[in-house]
């Protein structure tokens, strides 16, 4: 099975021409959160206007001169991430993009949490001080597999690799819940003055399986991050190709490494035979493009124990009834 079907005309060949010369991982993560493509269509109906996008003036006048020369004396970076390693990728993802938002003067907080009677009612992701308004972001980045039943295409039916929730149930708690919270009266006191609007950046990948059939769930963009998911079964059909497993914190950007970390297709098979042997969580696989001594990344994907694609589907049902 052929993986790539053009390999010159996808996200990761665009990425490496444009940000192939940064080298520290929190750059690359960093500029792949600025200049990926928002998952959600901001002109799709159902969003009422509620879709955040960076192009809207939040980017950088000298975007590749500011990153390059960020890239070079990372240190402000480093110690604004702080010396803990993060847990969650999200977290992680939130705290790069605030460093941002801060070093573009908007940011006014980041992560406010609002309780009442010692219940946490929400949080405010973002608050922004934006063009003398107060501004609302929710920020999420995600990744979902379309699960391959053939039942459905809609967000209900892409689902998180741990099958913990679907981008339907994400989209539904951003827009009907996360988005409303100032309207509670309990966030009044965290909030300098009235909210001129409340709008969601969603960014992350979405994959198919096989990577052959890009069905868009409706209201996400055409020009999506996206990639493939093949059960460990499938893996048999793959010859020649060097690969790469990635870690949760290295999902955002597309990876470009020594080639000292390349695995061949048979070390790839017996690391994951092992692997799903005591685990039953899919595995981020990059597929690379070697030359000389880097190893640049051409396309990703999932892959997934062999019974994933059964609990899946049991994932969805009650979503589609």
């Amino acid at each position: 099975m052929q993986l790539v079907c053009n390999p010159e005309d996808n996200f990761q060949s665009q990425f490496h021409r444009r940000w192939g010369g940064l080298h520290d991982r929190h750059v690359r993560a960093l500029a792949w959160l600025l200049t990926a493509p928002d998952m959600l269509d901001a002109s799709a109906g159902q969003w009422q206007g509620r879709i955040a996008t960076l192009d809207e003036g939040l980017l950088h006048a000298d975007l590749d001169g500011w990153l390059h020369a960020l890239d070079r004396e990372p240190a402000s970076l480093h110690a604004y991430l702080g010396s803990q390693p993060f847990v969650r990728l999200g977290r992680y993802a939130e705290k790069l993009l605030a460093f941002y938002l801060a070093q573009m003067g908007v940011l006014l907080a980041h992560g406010v949490q609002v309780r009442e009677d010692r219940c946490t009612i929400g949080e405010f992701d973002f608050l922004l001080q934006w063009q003398g308004r107060l501004v609302h972001w929710e920020f999420a980045t995600k990744f979902y597999l379309l699960e391959s039943s053939g039942n459905g295409h809609d967000a209900d039916y892409f689902v998180g690799p741990n099958l913990a929730d679907t981008l339907g149930a994400k989209l539904q708690k951003i827009f009907d819940r996360q988005l409303k919270l100032s309207e509670h009266p309990a966030a009044r006191r965290h909030l300098p003055g009235p909210i001129a609007n409340a709008r969601a950046l969603v960014k992350g990948w979405l994959f198919y399986h096989e990577g052959r059939h890009f069905m868009r769930a409706d209201g996400t963009s055409t020009s999506h991050c996206r990639g493939f998911w093949l059960s460990l079964e499938d893996m048999d059909h793959m010859r020649g190709q060097h690969f790469a497993i990635l870690p949760r914190l290295d999902w955002l950007a597309p990876a470009q490494m020594t080639s000292e970390c390349v695995l061949d297709g048979k070390a790839l098979r017996q690391t994951l035979q092992n692997y799903f042997a005591q685990d039953r969580m899919p595995v981020m696989l990059a597929v690379l493009q070697v030359e000389g001594n880097v190893a640049r990344e051409i396309e990703r994907g999932f892959i997934v124990p062999d019974d994933w694609q059964t609990r899946a589907a049991y994932r969805t049902k009650p979503l589609s009834r």
